[in-house]
């Protein structure tokens, strides 16, 4: 006669306990892929998850806890899943891609219409050695101080409206871009030595997030694809897009910025290069955007007086 031995009651229970665990590690899992599927309306429920998107990752954190304390290897082994998928969906972008090189390197900031060191802030973007610094959010007031900062090392510059771009290398064509009631977007060409770049710069609308509408997008949206639409009519081989978009390179909203450019910082960047709140970077909404260069390296600057942090990226061409 043959005798089975029969696991241990305890054994065989690790393996039943934790089902309510190991189904929230599914749906964990399921975000970072199925994002696309979750609806905008009501309430740009989509859009506010795509604009946090690489946090989701956190979640496999109270559910670990939850598996140890209920000592279920089931749940324990469906963990698995959520830290496989966003591995492969983020992983990546815990590395410093940069390489060394390039042709011109471009700067971005959201200066904000409130800070309080101005003259310190010009003097801290001017010492980045970028070739093209963009700015957001001018106040009209404060303009002339950034003026002279940035007079002695940027002799081409433009400001349209609450933008300005200033540059090493001569400027030509800048005018507004109509993305709003009032200029926060402007268009011009850097002419470089090795040709001319086709250069954006803009502001996006603001979002909120409120109880009694979700999170409110329609207005930088809609400024989205007026955007989109002057770029996509933008006639030179080489073009950067730079600003703060109130969005992420994740965000659904940005689709049409998105399919026709490439986020230098998913490509040649230092980490996630999170940029607001400057005190606490959570997302980065603030970008740069190309077509027809090569990113070599794309990075966050120290912050400033801004609630923002200054972007960068060197390209190739």
């Amino acid at each position: 006669m043959t005798v089975t031995a029969e696991r241990p009651a305890s054994a065989r229970g690790t393996w039943r306990r934790g089902r309510v665990i190991a189904a929230f590690a599914v749906l964990a899992a399921l975000l970072p892929l199925a994002h696309p599927l979750v609806p905008n309306r009501p309430g740009n429920a989509g859009s506010l998850l795509e604009t946090f998107l690489p946090w989701t990752g956190l979640l496999v954190v109270p559910l670990l806890v939850a598996a140890l304390v209920r000592r279920s290897a089931l749940a324990l082994v469906a963990l698995l899943l959520p830290a496989l998928v966003w591995g492969g969906s983020f992983g990546g972008r815990l590395f410093d891609r940069r390489e060394h090189g390039g042709d011109l390197t471009v700067v971005s900031h959201n200066v904000n219409d409130e800070n309080p060191d101005p003259v310190g802030t010009a003097r801290a973007l001017a010492a980045a050695g970028a070739q093209v610094i963009a700015l957001e959010e001018l106040k009209k007031s404060e303009v002339p101080k950034y003026e002279d900062v940035l007079a002695a090392g940027y002799p081409y510059h433009s400001v349209q409206g609450t933008v300005g771009v200033w540059s090493t290398f001569p400027l030509r064509g800048t005018r507004p871009v109509a993305i709003m009631p009032w200029t926060r977007a402007l268009q011009t060409t850097v002419d470089t030595p090795k040709g001319p770049v086709a250069v954006f710069v803009a502001h996006l609308p603001s979002v909120r997030v409120r109880l009694d509408a979700g999170f409110t997008a329609n207005g930088r949206d809609a400024a989205m694809d007026l955007l989109a639409d002057a770029v996509a009519a933008e006639s030179a081989p080489r073009t950067i897009l730079v600003g703060d978009f109130n969005g992420t390179a994740d965000d659904r909203a940005l689709a049409p910025i998105t399919a026709r450019l490439r986020a230098a910082q998913d490509e040649a960047g230092d980490g996630f290069g999170f940029t607001w709140p400057a005190a606490l970077p959570l997302a980065r909404i603030d970008q740069v955007f190309v077509s027809g260069v090569r990113p070599v390296a794309a990075w966050t600057l120290p912050a400033t007086g801004s609630d923002h942090l200054p972007v960068a990226a060197t390209v190739a061409y």
